[in-house]
């Protein structure tokens, strides 16, 4: 099915971003994987190529399109290849990146976003506790004034980025309001005194990104580490959420159609009975299945990017893009590995670790329940 959403620059730009991926990640990936994390030689040359700052303006070393679309392609050319990889990148360069240019002050911008940009400062955000998942308002991390400074106190947990991060964007308790009062954002940097970081955790896919742990022992965060609003963290979160969901949305949809294809391609070649296991009717109807609901997928969340290019993507259309995009994905990609036979189950090829890496995108960025309950609240419900 053509798709209509990208014209010739961002084809252009999703040509150098394939050349990146082959040169820089593909033939390193085992050795991300052993490890759990990419190296930092890694995002420098991500810096230097530009894929970094997409959402950053030129005076701050970003490329200052302001075209979500190149996120997209790039949040899709790393699914491509790993989903592991869009996680870690665009926790940085999508996710991060809107709180250091939108909510900062001029000093912080001129400190940050350079480095950012270029690689030399990996971020990361501290909204998941071990008490609060997709309950932000729920969090116990808090933040007490001391002088003009914040003595933070608290952790965090499945941090993606965060055994490697320069800088975390950490959201805290501040004041007395309950709920989704009173919650204020820090950057805490590497070498805040009292900032310790756990294990890298060992999770059940996605191992070139690194997850961790975070604590906080009373670290002392300046004011000049304030980010937005004393008070208003949850708002500054929420605005920000619709972004983080429809890149989500993009990855996942990515990462089902490029499993699917090279399931495909397997099902023409692989032989049983005599012929392609493809030509049986059955697994023939269920390629045509899968293939239509990634199309069909793939259209929405299309329609949901040009509606954040345009400014007019809502909170509901985001969660209704995160959560299908990640059954769809779920779904296809267990169908394939099912197409596979033994072979799927198998880490050696690729549909066994896409299975693997696919299986918690039903409950990051709010879980598939949190999006429904959103959704039915939009209904009157």
């Amino acid at each position: 099915m053509r798709r209509t959403l990208f014209g010739d620059d961002h084809e252009i730009f999703r040509a150098a971003v394939r050349q990146f991926v082959d040169r820089e990640l593909r033939p390193r990936q085992e050795g991300f994987i052993q490890r759990r994390s990419i190296d930092r030689s890694v995002w420098l040359k991500a810096g230097e190529q530009g894929l970094l700052g997409l959402l950053v303006p030129e005076e701050h070393g970003g490329s200052g399109s302001g075209d979500y679309r190149f996120s997209a392609v790039w949040s899709e050319e790393l699914a491509r290849l790993s989903v592991a990889f869009a996680s870690s990148f665009t926790i940085h360069s999508e996710v991060v990146a809107p709180y250091l240019v939108e909510l900062t002050t001029a000093e912080q911008r001129e400190r940050w976003l350079p480095r950012f940009c270029s690689g030399e400062l990996l971020s990361a955000i501290g909204m998941t506790e071990p008490s609060a998942g997709s309950d932000l308002a729920a969090l116990r991390t808090t933040a007490v004034p001391d002088g003009s400074d914040w003595i933070l106190t608290g952790s965090k947990t499945f941090i993606t980025n965060g055994f490697g991060a320069d800088l975390v964007v950490v959201a805290a308790r501040t004041g007395p309001g309950k709920r989704a009062k009173g919650i204020t954002l820090f950057a805490v940097e590497a070498d805040m005194a009292g900032f310790e970081r756990g294990r890298k955790l060992d999770k059940v896919g996605q191992p070139e990104a690194d997850t961790a742990e975070l604590f906080f022992s009373e670290v002392r965060v300046p004011a000049g580490n304030v980010i937005g609003e004393v008070g208003r963290g949850f708002a500054h979160m929420m605005e920000r959420l619709p972004q983080e969901r429809i890149g989500a949305a993009v990855t996942n949809i990515a990462h089902a159609a490029q499993i699917l294809a090279e399931t495909i391609d397997y099902a023409k070649e692989r032989r049983a009975f005599g012929q392609p296991i493809g030509s049986f009717q059955y697994n023939k109807f269920r390629l045509a299945e899968l293939v239509t609901s990634v199309e069909v997928t793939q259209a929405f969340t299309d329609q949901c990017v040009a509606a954040h290019v345009a400014g007019e993507l809502g909170a509901v259309d985001a969660a209704k893009a995160k959560w299908w995009s990640a059954q769809v994905q779920n779904e296809v990609i267990d169908a394939c590995v099912q197409l596979h036979g033994g072979y799927g189950y198998m880490n050696e090829y690729r549909v066994a670790r896409a299975w693997q890496d696919a299986r918690v995108t039903k409950i990051w960025a709010g879980s598939n329940e949190i999006m429904k309950e959103l959704i039915g609240r939009d209904l009157g419900l």
